[in-house]
């Protein structure tokens, strides 16, 4: 017999949304539709920088049905979530290709689709910036004349007048100049990638209508319901409390519906047909390279190390393509610069961390925010470093690894609470991928089996002041109602929150119902779906929520029982005694007051409330980075095995392996899951993945069929997961995020595996077999 039937912390529970995905059930925001509702349609730019001299409108406005045309001039004004850099549409300069010009609203959705063809854009094209390095120039073309006066929304952002600097985050840890010049060894190298799309499931879509109260009521694919209040407050000058925001459950998101973009849009659409509801969801094709897609990147790190191969001093340079806009780029280039030297103890560090602009589709939040991206160039700098001290690279970073008691880049002092065990991660991963059987094993004429192993850390990078609330409302059969604005977005969050519930409660989560939708009315307020946070804010708020829960029955009871509170104890549907067990009373009882067999009634229905909010974080210093970012620090460890063929550069991904040390795992499966995903994930980008551009700065490849993406029989042959459990102090029974995990170590893995089968240095995403073959080329060439 189970000794606690009502656990559920570490128990891999079913997803309470598994039933309704399964049976086709599950209404997303495309599915639902209403009488008399208009369709908008975007009209965008065929070039990626150039003048706005006239937009005729004449053809579009004969098209029947056509309601509205709305242009920039209309809100001439520029948002954005860091810095106010963007126009929703733009006026007097396209700065991407794919950028809004017009909104064009009908009644139905092909008549708004070809009015939006017949609005006719007179350009003068203007130089274009296509890559961030260009952008860095000292002559480069100018895309942002006037950024040194745009609003900071945050104040650690900083934009560099005159340049297309768009952000420079420093950090300068220890003399970097003076260790730099006593290193032993000394390695540099280079990396790149371009640009690439989220490509979730579900394209980006909303409804916004004004009502004749005034209220303006927005149904939104988002990560960030109260960022959309937050945005339409500050910049359309609407009350807070005017603002509701609906999210349906999300059809994937990877951090690309963590932004604000579809949302004002639709809203000036709305507002220019007397607040009719309105609906604007992207094609494909608009979703690829109108929305927000994920940075670019080019970077170079320099290492140097003592005879022992203990790293004194790094320097890290990264200069981040966030296309024609900051928006979350900004932030992502704090992110990178907070996080640069990866899970490693280097006590001289010099980092710069610029977010540039180019003429790109701008960029937004990735999964793994930064993460990814710097880690490919960390890890892939180590592999080299190692071959160049003739050391097993996984000894170099275990030589180097960051333990307790070291300081991260921005001098936060780590512990046994807010760091998990790199080496433990390490360990175990060699044993999943055997790589002591060998790293470079030559299995026939042409075919080599090869192994690249990737160490990795992220903290949660968050606003300050995050937070997050929860209401737990008790029905009459002792059942409980949870309500909470964390977003479901395929990644489980509502069941852990379930689950967290129940393991409280003591009591069987099929009694936990939480309502899946998001309404900002009635949820209480929540920071976003975002950063692997939402575990840690959204659970201790649950758990707060749990604890007055308890309380209120406990008081309840204690008035029925004629006993003190402290005597009480709740679980397994009863308040009982306990001391005596035996004597309690049923929580259907309790749950809406207590009631005497004369009538007489107390108390009332049992309404838990909690909250949580960041403690104990910093902003980063402007000129050394010094602060604490972030409450805690996950770490882990990826390997790949891949079978390469030397005749044609092709190779199989044979396995694939994560080692994580998230604290406390809540629910196994989910987690194995998560990180199997976020596998996926990583590779299909490592290996496939970028947004191809001409030289005019044109998006080559705007559809599936030609974006491409690892298909279903390219994944690894065989996935191999598993947790090292170091419980932190904060996080709800000891857990810390896991959600973006999975994806980060990929890319330098893969990387690695694959510069040790064709022995060339690949430090350029995707890595497809014509760069492998071309690199190999080049490198034979050098030798020759």
């Amino acid at each position: 017999m189970q000794e606690k039937p009502w656990k559920s912390v570490g128990t891999s529970e079913q997803r309470i949304d598994a039933v309704e995905k399964a049976a086709g059930t599950v209404r997303y925001l495309g599915d639902f539709s209403t009488p008399g509702l208009a369709h908008a349609k975007l009209v965008t730019s065929t070039h990626a920088h150039a003048k706005i001299n006239h937009i005729d409108l004449t053809e579009a406005w004969k098209v029947p049905g056509v309601r509205a045309i709305v242009t920039g001039n209309t809100f001439p004004y520029h948002i954005g979530p860091i810095l106010a850099d963007r126009p929703p549409l733009a006026y007097e300069k396209v700065r991407y290709y794919g950028e809004p010009v017009a909104i064009v609203v009908a009644d139905h959705e092909y008549q708004a689709k070809k009015a939006s063809q017949q609005v006719k854009v007179d350009y003068t094209p203007l130089p274009v910036v296509n890559s961030a390095r260009e952008a860095f120039k000292n002559d480069a073309p100018l895309i942002h004349e006037n950024s040194g006066q745009y609003i900071k929304i945050i104040s650690n952002v900083y934009p560099v007048q005159g340049t297309n600097i768009g952000s420079h985050i420093k950090i300068r840890k220890g003399d970097f100049i003076k260790t730099w010049e006593k290193c032993d060894s000394k390695i540099s190298a280079s990396y790149s990638f371009n640009l690439s799309d989220h490509a979730a499931l579900e394209t980006r879509g909303t409804r916004v209508e004004i009502n004749p109260a005034g209220k303006v009521v927005v149904h939104s694919t988002t990560q960030s319901p109260f960022t959309i209040k937050k945005v339409l407050n500050q910049f359309f000058n609407i009350d807070v409390g005017n603002i509701i925001v609906h999210t349906p459950l999300i059809g994937g998101a990877f951090g690309g519906k963590g932004t604000v973009q579809l949302e004002p849009l639709a809203y000036l659409a709305s507002k220019a047909i007397g607040g009719k509801m309105v609906k604007l969801e992207y094609e494909r094709e608009e979703d690829l390279i109108t929305a927000p897609c994920h940075i670019g990147l080019e970077a170079t790190i320099s290492l140097g190390t003592n005879k022992e191969g203990k790293i004194m001093a790094g320097q890290y340079t990264f200069l981040i393509d966030s296309g024609a806009y900051t928006d979350q780029a900004a932030g992502i280039t704090r992110a990178m610069a907070l996080d640069c030297t990866g899970p490693y103890d280097v006590p001289n560090v010099w980092c710069d961390s610029y977010c540039m602009y180019t003429n790109h589709p701008f960029a937004t939040s990735f999964r793994g925010y930064a993460h990814p991206e710097l880690t490919f160039a960390v890890e892939r700098t180590m592999d080299q470093l190692a071959q160049q001290l003739n050391m097993d690279p996984t000894e170099l970073r275990k030589i180097n690894a960051i333990k307790p008691g070291n300081t991260s880049p921005t001098q936060t002092v780590l512990n046994a609470n807010n760091i998990g065990d790199v080496d433990k991660c390490i360990e175990r991963a060699k044993e999943l991928i055997k790589w002591d059987e060998g790293q470079r094993i030559e299995i026939s004429k042409n075919k080599i089996k090869a192994k690249g192993i990737s160490t990795f850390w992220k903290t949660s990078t968050t606003s300050t002041n995050a937070q997050s609330g929860a209401v737990i409302k008790f029905e009459a059969d002792g059942s409980v109602n949870l309500n909470c604005a964390a977003i479901e977005l395929g990644q489980g969050t509502k069941t852990v929150l379930a689950q967290l519930v129940a393991e409280r409660l003591k009591m069987d989560i099929k009694k936990v119902h939480v309502t899946m939708e998001v309404n900002s009315q009635y949820d209480p307020h929540q920071w976003r779906t975002v950063a692997s946070s939402t575990t840690f804010l959204a659970g201790r708020a649950v758990m707060a929520a749990a604890d007055d829960a308890i309380s209120q029955l406990k008081r309840t009871a204690s008035i029925a029982m004629q006993c003190s509170m402290e005597d009480l104890e709740v679980g397994g549907g009863r308040v009982y005694l306990k001391p005596s067990p035996e004597y309690g009373i049923n929580i259907e009882d309790l749950a809406l007051g207590y009631k005497y067999p004369n009538g007489h009634a107390v108390e009332g229905q049992v309404v838990g409330h909690g909250k949580y909010i960041q403690r104990h974080l910093t902003p980063m210093d402007k000129e050394t980075g010094f602060g604490k970012p972030g409450p805690w620090w996950s770490v882990g460890t990826q390997a790949v095995e891949i079978e390469y063929d030397t005749n044609d550069c092709t190779y199989k991904l044979l396995k694939a392996v994560t080692v994580l040390d998230g604290g406390t795992i809540i629910n196994p499966a989910m987690a194995t899951q998560q990180m199997r995903g976020g596998m996926y994930l990583g590779l299909s980008f490592a290996s496939r993945e970028a947004l191809i551009f001409d030289e005019t700065g044109k998006v080559l490849n705007p559809q599936l069929r030609t974006y491409q993406m690892m298909r279903f029989g390219e994944q690894p042959v065989e996935y191999l997961v598993d947790f090292i459990e170091s419980p932190s102090a904060d996080g709800p029974y000891g857990a810390r995020g896991i959600g973006e995990y999975g994806v980060i170590g990929m890319a330098g893995a893969l990387a690695n595996s694959l510069s040790t089968a064709a022995q060339v240095e690949l430090n350029h995403l995707p890595l497809i077999p014509e760069l492998i073959w071309k690199t190999r080329k080049e490198t034979q060439n050098d030798s020759v």
